[in-house]
């Protein structure tokens, strides 16, 4: 059974690395402020400029916030786990009277304080900047956020076991790894516009189904129980693969005395 002090000194330990660290609390606010900037001055301009385009590009801003939780909560995961490595407090860490399950939601909850400050910023700004208010999508918000966070860590959890096999040098997946879901996910475009050879691989990633939902939750007002279904049943087998994954990965390098070498 997990024991929540353990989980907290791992919360604790991450979060004392932002205490006196300018470039760590940058890199929480910088990007989701300069997205939303960018996404939201061309969705005016979209808007004012050719009136007769779809609705849905009044919606960019809220596909960028959604994909901003994905991104943040995969990256907080995996960069959190990093941060031992660089710190090469790693094997520290993994001998102390702590559970891999320990540590793992440990890192989940340190995701969750991120994705909740990025979404904060992100929201407010897109109220105050555009008129665009996300929670308008009410309580439907919460499922859809949830898949994104559940795929999130599914990809982090499968990014950690890559770097316990190959050590760091597969750290850069903790940064690429995600954008494989970019195109697959239909953040900005309806998955009816990918080709017909793609569709079936992008209706497998729950992200997909989240995306899909949201457009039919603004433009249609209906709740999007098909898509919720399809994404929370694809994220039991993706949280469920990646966990196996990365627990094998772990149970190798002990077996072959890899933890030991990873950072150095």
């Amino acid at each position: 059974m997990p024991r929540p002090r353990r989980i907290l000194g791992v919360v604790a330990r991450q979060m004392f690395l932002y205490r006196r660290s300018v470039s760590r609390l940058l890199d929480l606010f910088y990007w989701p402020t300069m997205d939303l900037l960018l996404w939201g001055f061309l969705t005016l301009y979209l808007e004012r400029g050719a009136l007769h385009l779809p609705r849905f590009v009044s919606f960019f801003l809220g596909a960028l916030i959604l994909w901003h939780i994905l991104y943040r909560s995969q990256l907080a995961v995996s960069v959190s786990f990093l941060e031992d490595i660089w710190s090469r407090n790693l094997l520290n860490v993994l001998v102390a009277p702590i559970t891999l399950t320990e540590y793992l939601l440990g890192l989940v909850v340190i995701s969750l304080i991120k994705v909740g400050l990025a979404f904060g910023i992100m929201t407010t700004l897109s109220v105050l900047f555009y008129g665009f208010n996300l929670l308008k999508l009410g309580a439907v918000l919460f499922p859809l956020v949830v898949n994104l966070l559940a795929l999130g860590w599914a990809i982090g959890f499968v990014t950690i076991g890559f770097i316990f096999r190959f050590g760091q040098e597969a750290e850069i997946l903790a940064w690429a790894l995600i954008f494989v879901f970019l195109p697959l996910s239909a953040v900005f475009y309806p998955v009816e516009v990918l080709p017909a050879w793609l569709k079936p691989f992008s209706l497998l990633t729950p992200s997909a189904h989240v995306f899909e939902g949201m457009r039919e939750v603004i433009t249609r007002g209906t709740l999007p129980w098909k898509h919720l279904l399809f994404a929370g049943l694809l994220n039991l087998v993706y949280l469920g693969l990646g966990l196996t994954f990365l627990k094998r990965q772990y149970q190798y390098a002990r077996r072959m005395g890899l933890i030991p070498k990873i950072g150095e």
